[in-house]
């Protein structure tokens, strides 16, 4: 009895191809539904405040024009409901001045943002560079920048912001800064100048352990400059804490600078300023409360969407989660 034999059918394995810090993260990232909620709404929120002045002026809005008509006869309160809402102004009018919440609302975006984003690049930059020299070359010079980190992280921060307002705004404004701009340079300067400790922190405990993994000592041994070891070698392994750090401070910051201006030490007139319009709204609560929900809503949705991507961000890239990779 004959058997045939079958033919053999060689089997090739599929390339395997890896995938990169940046390409798992991104995945893990994708299939959080709320983190891509979140980053498009900060999409849409960031589109707005770069193209501001040319939707405004769209609209046909003006946010520093004085419109006394579409106030009451005693001058001081909207006409109409909802705080003077209709087709010219779709968010109402301000009370006492009746000027447009839809385009004060946002140029206040575009200011505040500005300020957290400009700030938090020059924390970043400068805690990077400074956590990232302390942590490698250690010694005495690790000493000096460390208690110069505990020195200034041991300052009240907000007491110091409103101490300083009135000599470093004064001082700006004698350099040939406007008030509006002064105080937008102070905040920046005063956010940069206690931020960046937190970071150097940061940045300085994870070189500690990088300097001492294989790819930096061959590094050494093979005779590399300090330059390029620092940031050639260790920085683009420092990423992910840098990026995680940058998407928290962000909401931190659009915050305070919203508090400051409640508190008056912050943005002043004519600029417009979330915090002040909030200020603003606290004594017309009772008979205007849109002027107090309309930016308080603004503000909870940008800080919120800020924390909920963050928070996306930061397990996207800790390797040790494992959740969303297929």
């Amino acid at each position: 009895m004959s058997t045939a034999t079958e033919p053999t059918v060689a089997l090739v394995d599929a390339p395997v191809t890896g995938l990169s810090l940046r390409q798992l993260a991104w995945r893990r990232l994708r299939r959080d539904r709320g983190a891509m909620i979140a980053m498009w709404v900060l999409v849409f929120i960031f589109g707005i405040a770069i193209l501001t002045p040319w939707l405004v002026g769209l609209m046909g809005l003006d946010p520093y024009a004085f419109d006394g008509t579409v106030l009451s006869p005693a001058g001081s309160l909207p006409l109409g409901d909802w705080g003077g809402a209709s087709w010219e102004h779709p968010l109402g009018v301000e009370p006492l001045t009746g000027r447009d919440l839809l385009a004060r609302l946002m140029y206040g975006a575009r200011v505040s943002l500005f300020i957290a984003v400009t700030s938090v690049v020059i924390i970043a930059v400068v805690g990077t560079t400074i956590g990232i020299i302390a942590g490698y070359k250690g010694g005495w010079l690790d000493t000096i920048i460390g208690r110069s980190t505990d020195l200034l992280l041991a300052f009240p921060f907000f007491l110091m912001l409103i101490a300083l307002s009135p000599v470093l705004t004064q001082r700006l404004e004698a350099a040939g800064l406007s008030p509006e701009a002064a105080r937008i340079g102070y905040l920046i300067i005063v956010f940069a100048f206690f931020g960046w400790p937190y970071l150097a922190r940061l940045i300085r405990g994870q070189v500690l352990s990088l300097r001492e993994r294989e790819f930096v000592e061959a590094a050494v041994a093979s005779g590399a400059p300090t330059r390029r070891i620092l940031f050639k070698e260790m920085l683009p392994n420092l990423w992910a804490p840098i990026i995680v750090y940058v998407t928290i401070s962000i909401p931190t910051l659009i915050a305070a600078e919203a508090v400051l201006s409640y508190l008056g030490v912050g943005i002043v007139e004519p600029t417009p300023s979330w915090g002040k319009m909030l200020a603003d709204s606290v004594r017309y609560f009772a008979v205007v409360p849109t002027y107090l929900f309309i930016p308080g809503t603004a503000l909870f949705i940008v800080v919120y969407a800020f924390n909920v991507f963050g928070d996306a961000v930061r397990d996207a890239l800790d390797p040790r989660t494992g959740r969303g990779i297929a």
